[in-house]
């Protein structure tokens, strides 16, 4: 859930990045080209209510979008926590909360089964929208499209480039078997002592952390029919557990780790130079955190990789967050009209920094789509920003390829709680794994 990081990257200076939206020349989406053709004319006095997890945009552009379709937004910045009670609320109690509203990837199987949310597939056309959103299939379940992509966050690897040479290390990993080495030798020459970062809170960043290194083993954690596919010991997510413990009981992780509530410290200790790379990164931190001076000690000194798998190169996870409209909202015409506005790729460049200001201070890890990424990198202001594109492109892949399952949270719940309690020696390996695929058959899964 790419928003739980918005506290941490949201600076005063936000508000600049909106401010040049309608400055960043970039390619069009084609099914978005003419979304506010007449729109001026047919939604006069009408006004929606926008709730989202990121910042408003200035009055004088909201304004603006105003003035050419006719529509009046009454925008609420809420915490995406918060919002999701609200969200919920609002469905059971069968009243409009919000005309728009965020659709996290890992809820879109809740709402397919509770049908909170309408679909969208007669306002846009699956087909254009795959060539131009690398991540539509986080919202897609059974052919439904149940939201918008509204960024493109992805897990990824990120290392500290001096600490590698420092070992002596001057090639970078592409397997597991090479990423474990080098660790190693980090730690035994003295570069840094605890050199792997992964939040072993008992809190959804250890979940994500978990199938990012099970695709890294070539695998996934549930079938499409939403059953176990990691309770063999061979299997790729009883490996990947496995590794993970294991790396905090050897002590390539801080101790502390284990201590940490939600994501308080989790990309500090990379950020000072504690640890030198986070295998399941999220993408952004370089311009957010790591090149940040005032939030960083390695300023220049992080690059993304190449997220190393079994055998090579592996896949990057998809978690991004979308936006749509509930079943209950009023207005739907021009909900659609400002979700097309908002995903204007000329905008979504702009809300990922490519407007230049002194500090990236970028709310979205990446724009939604290939034109917004395109937009980012022409911009030049984000750092590896063409690095990160073609990860988007090429090596991105949903969490799971249906559509998270319908009761995702008690999943991730299970999911984080027994691999904290793994790593913290109160069970072993074999009984966390034994305990989340009871959970999961417990659930219907």
């Amino acid at each position: 859930m790419s928003q739980m990081r918005i506290s941490r990257i949201w600076t005063g200076a936000a508000l600049a990045v909106f401010a040049a939206m309608t400055l960043v020349a970039v390619e069009a989406v084609p099914s978005m080209a003419s979304a506010h053709a007449g729109a001026k004319r047919s939604n006069a006095d009408v006004t929606i209510d926008v709730a989202i997890a990121y910042p408003s945009p200035p009055k004088k552009l909201l304004d603006a979008f105003t003035a050419k379709t006719g529509i009046k937004v009454d925008y609420s910045f809420i915490s995406w926590t918060t919002l999701q009670t609200k969200i919920a609320a609002a469905a059971e109690a069968h009243t409009q909360f919000a005309t728009v509203t965020d659709v996290d990837w890992s809820k879109v199987g809740e709402y397919y089964s509770t049908k909170w949310f309408m679909p969208l597939n007669k306002y846009f056309n699956i087909s254009s929208l795959r060539s131009q959103y690398p991540q539509l299939d986080s919202f897609i379940r059974d052919g439904k499209l149940i939201g918008v992509p509204s960024d493109s966050s992805l897990l990824v690897t990120t290392v500290n480039t001096k600490d590698f040479a420092a070992a002596g290390i001057t090639k970078m990993p592409t397997t597991l078997a090479e990423y474990l080495a080098d660790l190693d030798t980090i730690k035994a020459k003295g570069v840094v002592s605890t050199p792997l970062d992964i939040p072993f809170a008992a809190a959804e960043g250890l979940s994500t952390y978990w199938y990012e290194m099970t695709a890294a083993f070539g695998g996934q954690v549930l079938s499409s029919s939403y059953k176990p596919e990691f309770t063999s010991p061979s299997s790729a997510g009883y490996k990947a557990m496995e590794w993970m413990v294991n790396a905090y009981k050897d002590g390539l992780v801080p101790k502390g780790n284990l201590d940490l509530t939600d994501y308080e410290g989790f990309g500090d200790d990379e950020a000072h130079n504690r640890t030198a790379s986070v295998f399941s990164d999220y993408s952004g931190d370089i311009g957010t955190i790591y090149d940040v001076p005032k939030d960083s000690t390695v300023v220049g000194d992080i690059s993304y990789i190449p997220t190393p798998g079994l055998h090579g190169t592996s896949v990057n996870l998809a978690n991004p967050d979308g936006i749509g409209i509930p079943v209950e909202a009023k207005n739907v015409a021009a909900a659609v009209t400002f979700i097309k506005w908002y995903d204007e790729p000329a905008n979504q460049a702009a809300f990922a920094g490519a407007d230049g200001t002194s500090e990236v201070i970028s709310t979205f890890p990446l724009p939604a789509n290939v034109g917004g990424l395109n937009g980012l990198v022409k911009s030049n202001k984000v750092p590896e920003a063409s690095d990160l594109r073609t990860l988007v492109e090429h090596h991105s892949r949903a969490v799971f390829p249906d559509g998270a399952p319908p009761f995702y949270p008690a999943f991730s719940e299970s999911v984080y709680t027994n691999i904290h309690s793994a790593a913290a020696g109160q069970e072993s390996v074999a009984s966390a794994i034994k305990a989340i695929a009871a959970e999961v058959a417990s659930l219907g899964g």
